[in-house]
């Protein structure tokens, strides 16, 4: 029988995004498992909020991303990679994360290996080095590139986000597919993937975009003093917020 999954990235702390493609995903009864792969917290301030949403289902499985993981090397006193404002953001996210979440954070991954219909799939916030870090973003990503760096992997798929665009290339080796990020978006819009893995492995990638009220989420930023504000709204929201003002 058929796989059907749903593929989503970068959701940044942003609940109403979360919820518009949550409900858009439960509206499709074949959808029988969810992919996130990565930053489920920073930039966005409802970190709480989207935790409690996320990690109440039993339906999702999880990477870490590094966004999530300066939030964790703060809170245990390790050296987090953030510098300047994006530190101060990260210790502010960190000083409003609810304990209680936490254990959930520590246990995520940092990548997922798994096979549907004799695909083998890989999931990982974005492509990691010999040492298990993330590289710098590639600005100029292409599939021969993307081989190279994968070539000693049995992968079929490589499911990734990170890079705030959408990536779907396919080689002679691979797949490669990044939805985009769910959560920052210079449009209201929140961005996930659908992904079918019919019985002879054949593929298909459908590409989502659901519209939401992204009104009360951006105007919040400035409501609730949130650090590096205007430079997050601006570089990751596309000044939407004056829209509203």
């Amino acid at each position: 029988m058929k796989n059907k999954l749903a593929i989503l990235t970068d959701i940044h702390g942003n609940r109403s995004a979360l919820t518009a493609v949550l409900d858009e995903i439960d509206k499709d009864k074949e959808i029988e498992h969810i992919y996130c792969l990565g930053d489920l917290v920073g930039i966005g301030y409802e970190t709480n909020e989207v935790l409690q949403l996320l990690f109440s289902r039993n339906d999702i499985s999880f990477v870490l991303g590094n966004h999530d993981e300066a939030i964790l090397d703060i809170i245990s006193g390790r050296e987090p990679y953030s510098k300047g404002k994006e530190r101060d953001h990260h210790k502010w996210i960190a000083s409003h994360l609810d304990r209680k979440f936490i254990q959930y954070l520590t246990a995520i991954p940092t990548t997922i290996t798994k096979s549907y219909n004799g695909k083998i799939f890989l999931f990982l916030h974005y492509h990691l080095n010999e040492h298990n870090q993330f590289l710098s973003v590639d600005k100029e990503p292409a599939s021969e590139k993307l081989d190279e760096l994968y070539r000693t992997s049995n992968a079929d798929i490589v499911c990734f986000g990170h890079h705030h665009v959408v990536h779907h290339f396919k080689s002679k080796e691979r797949l490669y597919l990044n939805p985009s990020s769910l959560g920052c978006y210079h449009k209201p819009l929140a961005p996930f993937a659908i992904m079918t893995i019919g019985e002879k492995g054949e593929l298909n990638v459908t590409l989502r975009e659901v519209p939401y009220d992204n009104k009360e989420f951006l105007l919040g930023y400035n409501r609730l003093n949130v650090p590096d504000a205007d430079y997050i709204l601006k570089i990751f929201h596309g000044n939407q917020h004056l829209n509203y003002l």
